[in-house]
């Protein structure tokens, strides 16, 4: 993507995250995406097929940056987890962009489209935890029925996080997740 692409695409997030915190994702509409971002129809169909796939480019681009530890153009960042990536760092890295990103995130993960960003997001972690953990083998229980459990487990902890103000750091949360899921895991891969 040249720099141009780039900068469309950044205006097309922001103004998509400026529309959430004002109203529900289902009644946005792509015109209004597109009057926000000061871009043409036929611009924003470059980037995006629907709207569904704006937002699970979102979902996709915090977690890209997250388990690659490359800069994202299209979230804050006031931490730095790249010397590391271990699946300690790695959770307490996407807490910390949902803590950082609260407004524009929350606006996503509390309205009627939240379902389906934990969709996104559970489905990237079923891809993405085997290359950061390693499973401990369970008697009769397959390998990826365990990473699903982990996933799902995580994503429910972050419902639960959110539910509850986000009152715990990061760190804590991540100490409570390793707690529970310690007695599946081996030793967390290294990067």
């Amino acid at each position: 993507m040249d720099r141009r692409q780039k900068k469309t695409r950044a205006a097309i997030f922001n103004a998509f995250n400026e529309l959430l915190t004002k109203k529900s994702y289902y009644k946005i509409t792509v015109q209004e995406i597109i009057d926000a971002a000061d871009i043409g129809r036929a611009t924003f169909y470059s980037h995006f097929e629907t709207k569904d796939d704006l937002l699970k480019e979102m979902a996709n681009s915090i977690l890209d940056h997250v388990f690659s530890g490359m800069p994202s153009p299209t979230i804050k960042c006031d931490h730095d987890f790249s010397t590391t990536t271990n699946s300690e760092t790695i959770i307490t890295h996407l807490l910390y962009h949902l803590s950082d990103n609260r407004k524009n995130i929350l606006g996503i993960l509390t309205c009627d489209n939240g379902e389906m960003f934990f969709q996104f997001f559970k489905h990237y972690l079923v891809e993405m935890l085997p290359k950061y953990m390693e499973i401990k083998p369970q008697k009769n229980i397959p390998e990826n029925f365990i990473i699903n459990h982990i996933s799902g487990s995580f994503v429910n902890m972050v419902q639960w996080w959110i539910k509850n103000g986000l009152k715990e750091s990061p760190e804590v949360l991540t100490s409570y997740f390793e707690a529970v899921i310690y007695p599946i895991l081996q030793v967390p891969k290294s990067q």
